[in-house]
């Protein structure tokens, strides 16, 4: 089984399917919306992390708490364990491709955050719903669409197992078991009762756990990594040299790396920059839709600043701090490189504990955001009497996931990421158009995001005309 699911990833994310893909849609949605990512960053990130919220405006919880839920969903042990993996396969030079790819991502998740707002509904229990399961059947207003919206919501729901649960846990119970000797089982049953106390709230419990602890796990982490940084500044300027010669011509072995190639630093450095980010993913649409938020480019616009935060900050000083202090040639792999760049830069021996204090909070708040995407794909299928047997499921897999051996599950979460973003990035090609029309349309009215619009939210299906 880990042969085969080895055998289709490969294929999945090879440079013949969702490498082109990915990048292909991030770079035609920027042409397409003028450098929105870098235009707007600015206001974007003031109406995030200032104004925090539209008051009044129609949506379950604020701007701060979708951006915090959907950042509780990204930043994960991807930020931690897959840019160790992504260097130890890659070399030096995948850290600059997750950079293209998070530059990229941002207007593919200005994109789908857009259209899970302008398509949202309001489920059977009057909270709101949207995000690819319903924007591709209700933009796309053919069997095409309906498809590809039934199609990403059994991938997502799938993936919730995998990336969103199993292999987070997991990878908390072995770093405590590591760090402090805690058993598997004790850690699995921790999570097993958190998660379920959380999630009994439905999303404003998620909104309001998540817009408490993320800002603080992510500085937490951040400012442990600039101390390593600064305690190694000298290095920093080879570091960055190695980073983009290695992009380009792959990296010859040395000490304990293997080597590779060019082709593998674009293959793992993307692949592993989704897998921090979701950029194209589709799963930050589900948040965003439940936002209160008066138009569509705003949270769109909010929403793009995770891509930000996520790999241009956290991945960034995660990928700083394996090459500055040489872990990355050290042939260790996943957290454990992380961990070891954190022992070599900070005085003692207590680097790991950082690192494993981090995962704990990263992993953590991502099985409470994937949780949210879950049940809204659950909920997508089967209505609103699937999402509490989905809660219940989903709790009772956290603890499976900290005690058992995961190999097939990552192979297999892999898979259903790269599947996920198949029919999204299908559907934001073909909505392209629409989107940057009613982009443009806003910002001419509002360009810095601080005044009321002029216009309200329009609802409904659109025609071929306005793509």
């Amino acid at each position: 089984m880990a042969d085969v699911l080895g055998e289709i990833g490969s294929v999945v994310w090879g440079p013949f399917v969702l490498i082109p893909l990915l990048l292909g849609t991030g770079l035609y949605l920027t042409i397409r919306l003028g450098g929105l990512q870098v235009r707007k960053l600015f206001p974007a990130l003031r109406l995030a992390l200032v104004q925090r919220s539209d008051e009044g405006a129609d949506g379950d919880i604020s701007h701060y708490q979708a951006l915090t839920t959907a950042l509780a969903a990204t930043v994960g042990v991807g930020n931690i364990a897959g840019v160790a993996t992504a260097i130890h396969l890659g070399g030096p030079g995948a850290l600059f491709w997750m950079w293209v790819t998070g530059v990229l991502g941002m207007a593919s998740k200005y994109a789908e955050a857009f259209l899970g707002v302008r398509f949202r509904t309001t489920d059977a229990n009057g909270e709101k719903s949207g995000g690819p399961q319903y924007y591709l059947a209700r933009a796309i207003p053919n069997r095409f669409g309906l498809v590809l919206s039934l199609l990403f919501s059994v991938f997502a729901v799938l993936a919730s197992f995998g990336i969103g649960n199993m292999t987070q846990s997991n990878t908390v119970a072995t770093s405590i078991e590591g760090s402090f000797g805690v058993p598997l089982w004790l850690t699995g049953v921790v999570l097993t009762v958190g998660t379920g106390a959380v999630l009994l709230g439905g999303i404003r419990s998620i909104g309001k756990v998540t817009a408490g602890f993320v800002p603080m796990m992510i500085v937490f982490y951040v400012l442990g990594a600039l101390a390593v940084l600064l305690l190694n500044l000298g290095d920093i300027p080879a570091a960055l040299a190695l980073i983009v010669t290695d992009a380009f011509t792959g990296t010859a072995a040395a000490g304990g790396f293997l080597g590779s190639t060019f082709i593998l630093a674009v293959q793992y450095g993307v692949a592993r920059g989704i897998f921090s980010n979701e950029s194209g993913m589709g799963s930050a649409a589900i948040a965003a839709a439940a936002a209160q938020t008066r138009h569509p480019v705003r949270q769109g616009l909010v929403s793009m600043t995770q891509t930000f935060i996520d790999t241009l900050i956290v991945v960034s000083m995660t990928g700083l701090v394996i090459i500055t202090t040489g872990a990355w040639d050290s042939g260790i792999e996943g957290a454990g490189m992380t961990a070891a760049g954190f022992d070599a830069g900070l005085p003692g021996e207590w680097g790991h504990y950082l690192v494993t204090i981090a995962v704990v909070f990263f992993a953590f708040s991502t099985v409470l955001g994937w949780a949210y995407y879950g049940e809204r794909c659950m909920e997508r299928l089967v209505g609103v009497r699937g999402v509490r047997p989905y809660r219940a499921v989903f709790t009772l897999v956290v603890f499976v996931g900290a005690t058992t051996e995961l190999d097939v599950v990552w192979n297999f979460s892999d898979i259903m990421n790269g599947l996920m973003a198949i029919p999204n990035l299908l559907g934001l090609l073909v909505c392209a158009g629409f989107i940057a029309r009613e982009t443009r349309a806003y910002l001419a009215h509002d360009p810095d995001l601080r005044q009321e619009p002029a216009f309200s939210t329009l609802d409904g299906p659109v025609d071929a005309s306005v793509r």
